[in-house]
Order: structure tokens, then sequence, then C-alpha cells
């Protein structure tokens, strides 16, 4: 008799876990705002360029990301924090919004810019290279702030928050 209880509350967990499963890998619309962090950008020529950005840690929030999201406000973006470093392999599947994507260094340097990524596209977008940290902004704001590659970005996971 326990061992169909046990089955019969496996089953219910299951059926019930399901559709939250469901719309992990596979949303229908966009998840809750994650919490924000400050994030500044320093740039190659002294500038600082403030940034609010949602803080994308776990593995769900990570696959959902900025998708079925209409824009992204200047000033604002995601960090995709990968814990330690790896290469960054991104997409563009459900995301309607045309980002930037700036992969990060673990010691906050900035190793590579994907700008202007095409919406809803599947191609793969790399890091080139091992990064701690991708982060995604409004495409069109590297260009337009003059972000370039091996500007630094201070935010308490490459330990160097201002």
């Amino acid at each position: 008799m326990t061992s169909r209880r046990t089955l019969l509350a496996a089953c219910l967990s299951a059926l019930i876990a399901a559709p939250v499963l469901a719309q992990i890998i596979n949303p229908t619309g966009p998840q809750a705002p994650l919490p924000t962090e400050k994030l500044t950008i320093t740039t190659h020529d002294g500038r600082t360029l403030p940034f609010d950005v949602e803080m994308a840690i776990t593995q769900d929030q990570q696959t959902v990301g900025l998708m079925f999201r209409p824009t992204v406000p200047p000033g604002t973006g995601m960090l995709f924090d990968w814990g330690s470093a790896r290469e960054s392999d991104m997409w563009m599947r459900n995301t309607i919004a045309p980002l930037d994507m700036l992969f990060i260094d673990p010691d906050g340097h900035i190793h590579h810019i994907a700008e202007h990524t095409v919406p809803q596209s599947l191609a793969v977008i790399s890091s080139g290279g091992p990064v701690r940290a991708t982060l995604e902004i409004a495409a069109g704001s590297a260009e337009k702030l003059d972000i370039r590659v091996g500007d630094v970005v201070h935010q308490r996971i490459f330990g160097n928050a201002p």
C-alpha cells in the first residue's frame, strides 16, 4: 500500500509541476522582473556609465532571460552570471527586442561585444572564449555609448564594485 501511495504522490507531483516546467522549457510570456543590482561600465576614455540590471542567476532565469519583452529601456539590462569562467553561447529565441550582448571576463573586462542581435534568431552568439558573465542591453547602446572591448564592468560578481 505504501508503494502505491508513493507512486500516486509522485504522479500527482509531476502533474502539478508539469505546467511550471513547461513554462521554463517553452515559455509563452516574459518572466517576472528579476531582482536588480547596480552596475557601472568605465569606458576607455574614463567615462562611468551606470546601469540597473536584472540578475539572472539560476538556470531557469537564464533560460528565459529577456524573452518576450518588447523593449529594454536605456540604462537597464540583464546580467547573466555564469558563476565561473566558461564559454557563453546565447541565442535570441522568443526574444523580440534587439539586443547588444557584452561578454565579460572574470576580472570585469569586456571580452567581446555582439551588437544588434537579430530578434527571434536561433543563430548562436558566442563569447569567443571563457567569460564570467553576459550583459544584455538595448541594441545600439554599445555604439551610442561608445562601449568597447577592454572597457571595465564594475559589479559585485567581479569583485570590483564601486
